[in-house]
């Protein structure tokens, strides 16, 4: 519903107004002609110069005052100004509402359409938006006509931040309360992706700074261990010196994961550009851990259902994918049997090969299953650390299908092992 129009009513008080104001004008411009008569006839003032002030008095008495006149009507009208408004408010690229004296919504634009659907102009905003927070900063800069800004943390449907910022719009020259034209504008912007960006940050920080710490103290501690009691103790240096390389691997590898990580992240939005048949690479990197396998007491089952399968990526990520995939079948799923790796034609729209990767070891719950891709989450982080895990190998396997434009899907119970189906476009 439209803000209801004044212009009509506007523009008849405008004209009976200035007919009103003529008359007196045009007394006043025969008062000056027979003033300035008398001067001239009197010889007091030459023609020219009667003329010339006449012409003045008479322009000042009917076009300026008009003009005037008709300008502070004009803008006294409420909506007078609001086609402008309504205008610079649809070029926003923010989610915006106009509000009248009342809170009553007067315009919203598009943005604000799509976000709020159900702010209707001529209904207050307060029917739709009805968190308290918001509702006190609209009544406040109604009421003090300052500039309100909070921000909003909604957790129903989806977790998000928004700052509003609730605005008086005034009329030049007229007081704030006694104004029925006064407007307010209110903006949304979004901070949801920024808070995300910003806890991941500070989650990534604590997580690294963690997983480093437990070896540095165990360095030190071998350390200060070697300088003194077992300074003169071969047996115990040499299984000390064995902890150390075995703590300081891990940081290496902690690092490494870590620079990969960040590498992968900044080439995300890059597509790769090489061309990849899988059939090698998958043989390459089931012929690679094959010795790992072996003291595992696994061994590895690699199926193909096609005589190639080419695909544009880069060999060095999808190498990575694959090894890390297997390289957790194998330590995760030792015991369970063989660990199977089979490379068949995509039964998937958009997809072209499916790579599965399936171990029969002890799974796990389900509930753990859509974190597994989290960074530093780990289902047991003791045995994982045990194993040398740094909690980053499934990070970095989702974010390199990712950029390849596939789909990773995990699948794990209890007692069944685990299936990591990695689906790749040509």
């Amino acid at each position: 519903m439209d803000a209801p129009r004044a212009e009509p009513t506007a523009n008849r008080t405008d004209v009976l107004h200035l007919a009103r104001r003529a008359g007196v004008r045009v007394g006043l411009i025969v008062l000056v002609f027979l003033v300035l008569a008398a001067l001239v006839g009197g010889r007091v003032l030459p023609l020219a110069v009667a003329a010339l002030v006449f012409l003045a008095a008479a322009i000042a008495a009917l076009v300026l005052p008009a003009r005037s006149q008709l300008g502070q009507n004009a803008a006294s009208q409420p909506g007078a100004r609001e086609p402008d408004i309504f205008a610079f408010a649809d070029a926003l690229t923010d989610p915006c509402l106009i509000l009248d004296r009342r809170a009553v919504v007067i315009h919203r634009n598009p943005p604000a359409a799509r976000q709020f659907p159900t702010t209707a102009s001529g209904n207050p905003v307060t029917f739709s938006l009805r968190n308290p927070e918001f509702v006190r900063a609209v009544e406040r800069a109604g009421d003090t006509a300052a500039t309100q800004t909070i921000e909003l943390h909604e957790t129903i449907p989806s977790e998000t931040w928004t700052k509003v910022v609730v605005a008086p719009l005034r009329t030049p020259g007229r007081e704030w309360a006694g104004d029925d034209a006064r407007r307010l504008v209110v903006t949304f912007q979004s901070l949801t992706e920024l808070k995300r960006v910003d806890a991941l940050r500070t989650d990534f920080i604590a997580n690294a700074s963690h997983e480093l710490r437990t070896p540095l103290a165990s360095l030190l501690g071998f350390i200060e261990t070697l300088q003194g009691p077992a300074a003169k103790d071969a047996a115990a240096r040499d299984r000390f010196l064995g902890i150390m390389r075995g703590q300081a691997e891990r940081m290496a590898k902690l690092i490494e994961d870590l620079l990969s990580l960040s590498r992968i992240e900044m080439h995300q939005h890059m597509r790769p550009t090489g061309e990849i048949d899988l059939v090698d690479l998958l043989g390459e990197v089931c012929e690679g851990l094959e010795t790992q396998a072996h003291d595992a007491g696994v061994a590895i089952d690699f199926t193909v259902n096609a005589e190639s399968a080419l695909l544009t990526g880069d060999r060095g990520q999808l190498y990575e994918v694959f090894e890390n995939l297997i390289d957790n079948a194998i330590k995760y799923g030792a015991g369970g049997g063989d660990v199977e790796v089979a490379l068949s034609p995509a039964n998937r729209p958009g997809y072209a090969h499916l790579v599965t990767v399936t171990d029969h070891g002890p799974g796990v719950a389900e509930e753990h299953v859509p974190r597994l891709t989290e960074r530093f989450y780990r289902v047991d982080a003791e045995s994982s650390r045990k194993k040398k895990g740094t909690g980053l190998g499934l990070a970095i396997v989702k974010h390199i299908v990712s950029r390849h434009r596939g789909l990773m899907t995990i699948r794990s119970r209890p007692g069944e092992g685990m299936r990591v189906e990695v689906l790749l476009p040509r």
